[in-house]
């Protein structure tokens, strides 16, 4: 082949779990279950869990209790989020030594762009010699774009590599459900269902006036790019910049006071303007999600009238946002979350 651009997603296969395993060698082929602080008794959820653990149906996001019941067996830790990091470094770092552009998306998953011949040769150099600097397994996806790339990598895991090109795009794609797409997740999915839209074949064929009617003018129209395959294909080694600033306390025992439930937003409000403050970035959205007895969660949000690092202003918001909730059933969970401006939003502010 001759030379062309190419895009990567190397993808690190169950991440957390295998630096667990790595730390501790005699859980390897067992399985494991990281969230919390491991223990299943505690609420608290899934971080991940190792392929041993998926095979009972263990989840991310899924709570501990239930994790446990499914597999009894199973090994619980606790996170270790500094850990993580230092592994991911550490695998971003060798990443670099490779002839690529790398833009890091988080732990375990990043872009690369490369000007190749054969990119499943650079492919397999990748995880080979990922797994000869960190021990640690990855999966490669290879795309003429961001979303193909990052799609393929579904198809390669794990520890596979796979190419997902416009030639091969419907053959591969054209049957599958809408959220097969990155971007379109289950709520979409049931939307876009009942719009007559069941496969990402019948999405691309859609009208794109009917999609702006139903979803909006920007969002309706681009699902239908993105059933298309159509992505962006440039790959930047700008530094990962976090988009948002969240904390969020489990209560192990039900908040059903509203008063209590304020105060606890107002804490957890003060903590993310510290971390607001200490990204040096100002916040554009707050959002507060809650998650309701026994695992129903929602997320409301409103937009600030004005970027601020003010923790009286992000407080504000904060309660404001929780009074959009009906508070009169027992809640599990409250978080805050702070989201800074995008790039585009940055480029476009006068």
């Amino acid at each position: 082949m001759a030379v062309q651009e190419w895009v990567l997603h190397v993808d690190l296969d169950q991440f957390i779990a295998a630096v667990e395993v790595a730390r501790r060698p005699e859980l390897r082929g067992k399985p494991v279950v990281v969230g919390g602080t491991g223990d299943p008794a505690e609420r608290a959820v899934v971080a991940t869990a190792s392929y041993e653990a998926r095979e009972f149906g263990i989840q991310s996001g899924m709570p501990l209790r239930t994790a446990a019941k499914r597999c009894p067996d199973a090994i619980f830790l606790a996170t270790d989020a500094p850990a993580y990091q230092e592994v991911s470094d550490r695998v971003m770092a060798t990443l670099r030594e490779f002839p690529v552009v790398v833009e890091v998306l988080g732990w375990d998953e990043a872009f690369l762009g490369a000007a190749i011949d054969d990119p499943e040769a650079l492919a397999a150099d990748i995880r080979r010699v990922v797994a000869e600097e960190t021990g640690l397994s990855c999966s490669v996806g290879i795309g003429d774009n961001k979303l193909r790339a990052k799609l393929a990598t579904g198809f390669a895991k794990p520890a596979g590599i796979y190419r997902l090109v416009q030639e091969n795009w419907w053959d591969v794609m054209a049957e599958k459900p809408t959220d097969a797409l990155w971007g379109i997740g289950t709520k979409t999915t049931k939307k876009l269902a009942e719009a007559g839209y069941h496969t990402v074949l019948e999405l691309a064929g859609a009208d794109p006036a009917d999609l702006a009617v139903r979803f909006g003018p920007k969002l309706g129209p681009w699902y239908r790019i993105l059933a298309g395959g159509i992505g962006d294909t440039e790959v930047t080694a700008t530094p990962y910049v976090a988009r948002s600033r969240s904390r969020e306390t489990t209560f192990q025992q039900n908040l059903t006071d509203p008063d209590a439930m304020a105060a606890e937003v107002a804490t957890l409000a003060k903590r993310v303007s510290q971390d607001v403050a200490e990204e040096g970035r100002p916040a554009a959205r707050v959002a507060v999600k809650v998650r309701f007895a026994p695992f129903l969660t929602h997320t409301h949000s409103v937009t600030l009238p004005a970027p601020t690092a003010d923790p009286a202003e992000i407080e504000k918001a904060a309660l404001t946002v929780l009074g959009m909730f009906d508070l009169g059933r027992p809640v599990r969970l409250l978080g805050v979350r702070a989201e800074f401006l995008s790039t585009a939003e940055r480029s476009a502010s006068p």
